[in-house]
């Protein structure tokens, strides 16, 4: 039987889950909300790995992807004098099932770029498939027995689904209504105690310069990375301990207060630092965020289920991100369609409650262990090296890596390796 089903947030998670469910036989109405008033096609160069990459397969869209990746290169470490002590290429051929990819792979994509992809992929299914932008959910309110759950949106409807699901992100409104915090987008997250500042800056590519990313580790817990995604502009990472500025006690989105406070951060590391600050300056693409991850003891309410980033964001420190939204609105579709599709009846709550369970059983052991170690305190950069003589140890292990091409940081700062988990099956929701 067909379901009414609500997705709220057009990212990454939300698009994938629109396409797969639209693809399902039981022609399901499917409505998505974008707070935006517009796709958001915007943000950072993402990655695919393991069952990220199966999954964009099973889509049958990897030539279109192809299509839109950017051709990073590899990896460099340099220091503050500009010195570079190694380089990780692209591990060619390293998908899915086989060998791990490198800091840097060859699935290297913008994220608005994936999202428009996405996006458009997903009104090619059946029809029934529709997106509303500068709309929210207000309320979320489940009926008694099978009734359904009642929605009031921000422009004062209420409409009644039978599934909602909340694919908005890290800051996820859906969450916190699910959790009884309200709209609190912090409540599950833990959180990582870093600052995070991206934007682009706008240069030129030189001679002899490829499509390369480059790292930089200072002292005190600081660091940068620069990505080379087009010829004239590159962008640009900013890393520094929480406890380095004041955004605790600003607003957030306070952007020229967020800026101060990375400047203040990083002023003086060394390398290029001052020229990206300048950059900074001038970026009207910048966006900050405290890095957190969310652990939640079960994902799903009711009728209310949480996918992607809202539900187990694993935090960009893993390399993951991407792909575990992808990998769980995949598993999430497969198993409302496996548990759904054999009813010829109405679906009942009980039914949607067995398919969501499915779902966290299925995923739930490939998100531990994707987690793993981080929901240990709440300062990552602890972890790393802070000192100037503990900076240079870790750089001169890089090199040694480099020079005899182990493998063995990526492995440790990335959590690509599944552990033996396998990406489930579903043939119903395949494209063939």
């Amino acid at each position: 039987m067909p379901l009414k089903i609500l997705i709220t947030g057009a990212g990454i998670a939300g698009t994938t889950l629109a396409y797969f469910l639209s693809h399902q036989p039981q022609s399901h109405t499917i409505t998505i909300l974008e707070r935006s008033p517009t796709l958001r096609a915007t943000g950072l160069q993402v990655d695919l790995r393991g069952p990220g990459i199966q999954v964009l397969r099973a889509m049958g869209l990897e030539e279109e992807f192809r299509a839109i990746s950017v051709p990073e290169q590899g990896l460099g470490l340099v220091d503050g004098r500009g010195w570079r002590w190694g380089y990780f290429p692209v591990r060619k051929g390293a998908t899915g099932k086989g060998g791990l990819q490198s800091f840097t792979t060859e699935w290297e994509v913008m994220r608005g770029d994936l999202t428009r992809m996405l996006y458009g992929e997903s009104l090619k299914g059946k029809e029934g498939v529709r997106y509303e932008f500068g709309v929210w959910v207000e309320e979320v309110r489940e009926e008694e027995g099978d009734e359904g759950v009642e929605v009031v949106l921000s422009d004062g409807r209420r409409e009644r689904f039978d599934l909602v699901i909340g694919a908005d992100g890290l800051g996820s409104r859906m969450r916190g209504m699910m959790l009884g915090g309200g709209e609190d987008g912090r409540v599950g997250v833990h959180e990582l105690g870093v600052y995070a500042g991206y934007f682009t800056v706008r240069k030129e590519v030189g001679d002899g310069e490829g499509y390369d990313a480059t790292a930089f580790i200072a002292t005190k817990g600081r660091g940068i990375m620069t990505r080379r995604h087009e010829k004239e502009r590159y962008l640009a990472y900013l890393f520094c301990r929480a406890e380095a500025g004041e955004l605790q006690r600003g607003r957030k989105g306070d952007v020229e207060k967020e800026k101060q406070v990375l400047t203040k951060a990083l002023r003086g590391a060394g390398w290029q630092t001052e020229e990206i600050l300048r950059g900074m300056e001038e970026a009207d693409d910048f966006y900050c965020e405290r890095m957190g991850v969310v652990n939640l003891d079960r994902w799903s309410r009711g009728r209310v289920v949480l996918v992607g980033d809202a539900a187990y964001c694993p935090s960009a420190m893993t390399g993951m991100g991407t792909s575990c939204a992808m990998a769980g609105a995949y598993v999430l579709a497969g198993e409302i369609g496996r548990v759904c599709g054999r009813r010829e009846a109405t679906v009942t709550k009980g039914d949607i409650e067995t398919a969501l369970a499915r779902y966290e059983e299925k995923l739930r052991p490939f998100i531990n262990h994707v987690q793993r170690g981080l929901l240990d305190n709440n300062d990552y950069m602890g972890k790393l090296p802070s000192s100037a003589f503990g900076i240079g140890v870790m750089y001169f292990l890089f090199a040694v890596a480099s020079f005899f091409r182990l493998d063995v940081l990526a492995r440790w700062v990335l959590r690509e390796d599944t552990n033996g988990w396998q990406l489930p099956e579903y043939p119903e929701v395949v494209r063939n």
